[in-house]
Parts: structure tokens; sequence; C-alpha cells
């Protein structure tokens, strides 16, 4: 393959990603959550649980329409096998334990939306020398939209 030939192929795999990267919308995530889940050998809790709480992060981070700030990946293990499910969200490096549903929507509230970190929950902070800020809003969002949470309460949501 000559050197022309190659460097065509690198612009059109760089070109798939581009398009790849402008469909998820990546240019506009401001945080990433990890969540240890559907795990091959299950040690920090029941793959049953793990797998439940991958369930509400999903669904909880449609209904407040976040997905495009807001990515999530669930892992096999992060390697904290202990009080699981385990939870760590970028670039905020925080480090989060016992993440159930009643946890997520706490996290996703108070951490994701409001830029405060749920103390009684976490257990690391690697970015502790910067501040963690609550989600930004486009200028052309200038309207929040009300929707309930689980247990009933009005939450301000972006939209």
């Amino acid at each position: 393959m000559s050197e022309q030939d190659h460097a065509l192929g690198v612009k059109g795999v760089n070109r798939a990603l581009a398009t790849c990267a402008q469909k998820l919308h990546i240019d506009t995530i401001q945080r990433h959550i990890f969540l240890c889940a559907d795990q091959t050998k299950p040690k920090c809790c029941q793959k049953e649980v793990g797998l439940q709480s991958w369930d509400y992060l999903k669904r909880r981070i449609n209904e407040l329409k976040l997905g495009v700030k807001v990515f999530r990946t669930k892992a096999n293990c992060l390697r904290v096998c202990d009080r699981g499910p385990i939870m760590v969200i970028y670039p905020d490096g925080v480090w989060y334990h016992s993440v159930t549903e009643a946890a997520i929507e706490r996290i996703l509230q108070e951490h994701v939306i409001g830029g405060q970190v749920v103390q009684d929950l976490a257990f690391v902070i690697t970015n502790s020398d910067k501040a963690i800020l609550p989600l930004a809003t486009s200028t052309s969002e200038t309207e929040t939209s009300s929707t309930k949470s689980p247990s009933g309460k009005d939450v301000a949501a972006p939209s």
C-alpha cells in the first residue's frame, strides 16, 4: 500500500469516527458514568442487583433528558469488589458504593444535575482540588421541565 493510499484509508477511518462521534453528540458530553453491572464473576454484589441498577440508570437518564450531556457505560468490573454496585463519574473522579436505585436517584439529582457530591455514598474523590459544577445548559435551554422522582417529589430536569 502506498503512502497516499494509506493516508486515504486513515482519513476514511477518521471520517467514520467523526460521523459516529457526531451522532452520539460526544462534543456535548459533560459527564461519563461507569457502573459495575452484569459482571462475569459477581463479587461486589449479586448480578441481578447490578443489572437492576443499570436498568434504572438508563431509564432515569432518558427520563431526565440527560443523554446528550451524560454518557453511561456498563462496566463488567471496576475492581472495587466491596459494597457494590460501584459507580464512578468522570471527569469529576467521584467513586460511589452501594449504588442501588435510591442511591442512583440521589447521585443524579445531587451530583450530576446539582454539582454536589453525595458524601455518604462517595468513598474516593480523585479530583478533590477541582470544583464539581452543575450540568451546564446551553443558552437555548432557558426553560426547565418538572418531572416526578420515584419518591413522588417534583424535580427540575434540564429540557
